[in-house]
């Protein structure tokens, strides 16, 4: 009967340490650094998916948009458009942005581009490196490389 009642106030234990656990984690949402550099445009829906996703789940997103990658960030560039949603990439970065989200092109890119700063989709920013570096060293911050 002991053993019984230990059993019990253990597995009690037990799943009061887990619900207090999994708490914690949704008290303290994730920060996560998504890097976009493909050009391929399948797997930058996927990261878009992927960022729209987490930050609907609570995650904080930043987005850095480098190489190809940046050409997501050009307003006149055209995208396919991916099932089941029927959305383009660029138009699940608009999502973010218009979330919140801050969104960057890397600080090489427009330089090594014919574009400009007024070419970039409003609220698209350049990257400082320093700043970057910054938010990149923060304890707890998750990066994704696409």
């Amino acid at each position: 009967m002991r053993y019984l009642a230990f059993c019990a106030t253990l597995a009690a234990g037990l799943l009061l340490g887990t619900t207090v656990t999994a708490q914690a984690q949704t008290d303290d949402p994730e920060e996560l650094f998504v890097v976009v550099s493909t050009d391929d445009a399948q797997t930058q829906m996927m990261a878009m998916v992927l960022a729209n996703q987490s930050l609907n789940q609570g995650a904080s997103v930043r987005v850095l948009l480098c190489g190809e990658g940046g050409r997501l960030a050009l307003a006149d560039e055209e995208f396919p458009a991916f099932e089941p949603a029927d959305r383009t990439p660029q138009q699940l970065l608009r999502n973010l942005i218009n979330e919140g989200v801050t969104v960057d092109v890397c600080a090489i890119f427009l330089p090594n581009t014919d574009a400009d700063e007024s070419d970039l989709i409003e609220g698209i920013g350049t990257a400082r490196p320093p700043a970057i570096a910054e938010h990149m060293m923060k304890p707890g911050v998750r990066h994704f490389t696409f």
